[in-house]
């Protein structure tokens, strides 16, 4: 007899997979995952407080595709959100002066 008259079956036997924890954040990044949930608080039936949490938790590009995109208008967070909001500021800023500096001097004509 051989080695291979011993055989019990011609698939070889393999252990539990094993998902380490990169596989997991890649594929909830790559899908997505939303996370619900309430609290209330009430006293003698009456609801007093009541929150609501929702956390959805993927990729920029997941978020995108889900219609997600504060961040990128939220100057705190965006260099570009930023920049346009200082000048929108700025515009906004030089027109109140031109305002007042036509006031001043139509003032000074009438004295």
């Amino acid at each position: 007899m051989t080695d291979l008259d011993f055989r019990q079956s011609s698939y070889p036997v393999s252990g539990p997979q094993t998902t380490n924890l990169a596989d997991i954040l890649e594929r909830v990044l790559d899908k997505g995952i939303v996370i619900a949930g309430d609290i209330k608080v009430d006293l003698l039936d009456i609801e007093l407080l009541t929150i609501r949490i929702r956390l959805f938790v993927a990729s920029v590009d997941t978020a995108k595709k889900a219609g997600i995109d504060w961040w990128e208008n939220d100057p705190a967070l965006s260099s570009v959100a930023s920049h346009n909001a200082l000048k929108d500021e700025n515009r906004a800023l030089r027109q109140r002066v031109e305002e007042l500096e036509s006031h001043s001097a139509d003032e000074t004509t009438e004295k």
